[in-house]
């Protein structure tokens, strides 16, 4: 299994300084030093609540291609992209690009989108959410997979539109979807590589979601086992922060130790690829969280020379 990290481009949440690029790519390039298989960028415009200073936000595209470049090995990808921000053709010509600049390294995640004031703040429309990303999806995914389509929707207009040159993978990078209400749980069956759910705690909280998306795959005719399942982990520490995340329901906690094994938990289950996000969002937790990453891999090579050895494996047969 697959763990990833969720690298933060919003102002910070106590001052609200921006966030230099120079740190985010230190983080990312650390993340990939520490061996996590892939980073992971937010998409939003900035962040409005009543009563508080409006808190900034890096554009994620860009910094997303700026990573490509500045990475060799990990997977880049996006949890998930707001689809009303991008028209579907030109986000898959960005997708295809970012594809060559990263040699076959991008994961493109999609979601509807939710937070009105960054749509009031930019002028895009809040209205059919799904329904709109319900079109997009029928552009993006023959643009990336075969470079070509013709599409005319309510909402948009792909006529004729071919997406040249192609990228390093022929198929295109996977394309992942992110939701848990019954439309989007659809979508994600008819359409993704990849559906995502989050936030996540203990791997026992997987067990609703696992039911609804098989429910969804089945309800459209596909094998629920052609579609990989990913978990956006919201993990907490308490003694560092000891207020609970507002968008953290029933967080993971714990020690180094425990962490590695609830990883090994989701591994267990079937989970194909974990992103993390660590409140609060210091050095000091994602030491902690590659400490638990170490503990996996040892865990993970212990349990790969075991099966190979011949003793261990006649008395299992037995």
């Amino acid at each position: 299994m697959k763990v990833g990290l969720l690298v933060y481009t919003a102002n910070d949440r106590e001052h609200n300084r921006k966030r230099p690029y120079a740190s985010v790519r230190a983080i990312t390039q650390q993340a990939e030093a520490d061996g996590f298989d892939s980073i992971w960028l937010a998409d939003h415009l900035l962040y409005r609540n009543p009563g508080q200073p409006t808190r900034g936000i890096w554009e994620t595209w860009t910094v997303l291609s700026a990573l490509a470049e500045a990475t060799q090995r990990v997977e880049i990808g996006t949890l998930v992209l707001c689809n009303s921000f991008r028209n579907p053709a030109i986000l898959a010509k960005m997708a295809t690009t970012a594809e060559e600049v990263s040699d076959g390294r991008l994961i493109l995640g999609i979601g509807a989108g939710w937070n009105e004031p960054e749509y009031q703040a930019f002028g895009i429309p809040f209205d059919h959410l799904v329904g709109r990303l319900e079109e997009s999806l029928q552009i993006l995914r023959p643009l990336l997979r075969d470079g070509h389509v013709d599409f005319s929707g309510r909402y948009y207009q792909a006529r004729d539109c071919d997406d040249v040159p192609r990228g390093p993978r022929a198929a295109g990078p996977p394309l992942l979807v992110g939701g848990e209400g019954p439309r989007m749980l659809r979508l994600a069956a008819q359409h993704a590589d990849l559906w995502n759910t989050g936030y996540m705690g203990e791997p026992e909280t997987m067990a609703e979601r696992f039911t609804k998306i098989e429910a969804a795959c089945r309800e459209v005719g596909r094998d629920p086992a052609t579609l990989g399942v990913t978990a956006l982990i919201g993990l907490w520490f308490p003694d560092l922060q000891p207020d609970r995340p507002r968008f953290f329901d029933k967080p993971l906690t714990g020690s180094p130790e425990h962490i590695a094994a609830a990883i090994r938990g989701y591994e267990e289950l079937g989970v194909e690829h974990i992103m993390v996000q660590s409140v609060p969002y210091t050095e000091e937790t994602r030491q902690h969280l590659t400490e638990a990453l170490h503990l996996y891999r040892k865990s993970q090579r212990q349990a790969s020379s075991a099966s190979a050895d011949p003793a261990h494996s006649s008395v299992r047969r037995a």
